[in-house]
């Protein structure tokens, strides 16, 4: 039996990048040797082990063989007589087929280590061709290694899968997780360029994919294509380190634009519902998770609101705070305000422009929940209002409150 580092481990360690994880390949070994070695077992579609003192996976070397479409189409072979080289040629690119053995050499049949000096992402065989899931995490190692070019034969392979429609196979649940990741990427645009380059896109987020092409009005936005505003405000969202739900609001907060009726273009008016409506539609397909499903729907829905809130007086500051649930969810609505930023700062040559809005929106939430709204209801009770009319009192309350903070701020910006 012996045991072998694979994979990203080895990777980033020839890269000079930060291990996080390591998982291991065993050569030579059965379910019962494992077992009886001390580890767990964990695998329900192929034998995995934990290892019984530093819990990192152990797999068994195996192999695969294509039995019909998508990502559960396969069917897995570990025995001990399946040889490191045959594990490693199921595996996705290149750069994560290199192991490497307890003394510290390297095994490195398919060139792994040529393409991480070259800075290619390549295919390693064409057993590729037989996972769709594959078109999706070279499309997130190209985020994550956005100075890495793709091999012209691998991108050719990944047009010949989506021809063929594996791509319409895929797992809702497995295309959420690499497009979550992906998102978390220092460049998670080029994910989308990938996407796009092959096919892809157009088949897992159609509502994504027709944005480009589609102009807006210059004056707001000189970039002018949707398509390209909406990257360049995914990678602002990076810029400033923003967390997966306000990344995903930014990704889906333009959707609308691109079902608005040509002979009303570059103008978007009504885009916001258009783009919720679609949002509701993507979530439910991807089955995402609720914390970024929720997010995404308010800036998608508010974010015109939001941009030009600067001319709001306190009434419709409040109502606009209502819509957002923002006294009910706080922080929820900061991370709100950080997508709206990044939308006004995703614009040509406006990158480095200030957003007052985010400052001012805050100002009055923490104005109008300072109000003691258990006070204000005592109070019209006493006076014998009920139900609707003593939540007009409070709204009144709160709308006093952020005058008087709006009043503070002009006149300290005068």
């Amino acid at each position: 039996m012996r045991t072998f580092r694979v994979g990203g481990a080895v990777r980033d360690a020839l890269l000079g990048l930060p291990v996080n994880d390591t998982d291991w390949v065993v050569v030579g070994a059965t379910p019962e040797d494992m077992i009886a070695a001390g580890y767990l077992p964990v695998g329900k579609d192929f034998p995995v082990f934990l290892h019984p003192d530093t819990r990192e996976e152990h797999a068994l070397a195996r192999t695969e063989r294509k039995t019909g479409r998508g990502y559960h189409g396969f069917a897995f072979h570990a025995a001990p007589n399946v040889t490191l080289e045959q594990d490693l040629a199921r595996r996705d690119l290149t750069i994560n087929a290199i192991a490497q053995a307890p003394d510290g050499s390297l095994i490195d049949p398919f060139g792994g280590q040529r393409d991480l000096q070259a800075r290619v992402l390549r295919h390693v065989t064409a057993a590729f061709r037989e996972d769709p899931v594959r078109i999706l995490r070279v499309a997130r190692f190209a985020a994550r290694f956005h100075d890495f070019a793709l091999a012209p034969e691998t991108l050719e392979l990944m047009r010949a899968m989506v021809a063929e429609g594996e791509a319409d196979h895929l797992v809702p649940e497995r295309v959420w997780q690499e497009l979550a990741r992906g998102l978390m990427e220092n460049h998670p645009s080029r994910m989308f360029e990938i996407l796009r380059a092959c096919g892809a896109l157009e088949r897992v987020l159609p509502e994504v994919e027709r944005l480009w092409g589609v102009p807006q009005r210059a004056d707001y936005h000189p970039e002018v294509d949707t398509g390209v505003h909406n990257m360049m405000v995914l990678d602002m969202a990076a810029r400033v380190k923003a967390p997966l739900a306000v990344r995903f609001a930014c990704l889906t907060h333009d959707l609308g634009k691109g079902t608005t009726p040509p002979e009303v273009l570059p103008r978007h008016l009504g885009h916001e519902q258009r783009s919720a409506d679609l949002l509701k539609e993507l979530c439910d397909r991807l089955r995402v998770p609720n914390e970024s499903r929720e997010l995404a729907d308010v800036v998608a829905r508010e974010h015109g609101n939001i941009h030009r809130s600067h001319e709001y007086g306190a009434a419709a500051v409040v109502r606009l705070l209502e819509r957002c649930d923002a006294f009910r969810k706080p922080q929820r609505f900061e991370q709100v305000l950080l997508a709206c930023e990044c939308d006004a700062r995703g614009r040509l040559g406006m990158e480095e422009q200030p957003y007052p809005q985010r400052e001012r929106l805050l100002s009055a939430l923490n104005a109008a929940r300072a109000v003691d709204t258990a006070i204000v209801a005592a109070q019209a009770r006493d006076q014998g209002l009920l139900g609707e009319q003593i939540g007009q009192r409070i709204q009144a309350a709160r709308t006093h409150a952020v005058a008087r903070v709006l009043q503070t701020s002009s006149a300290s910006a005068a």
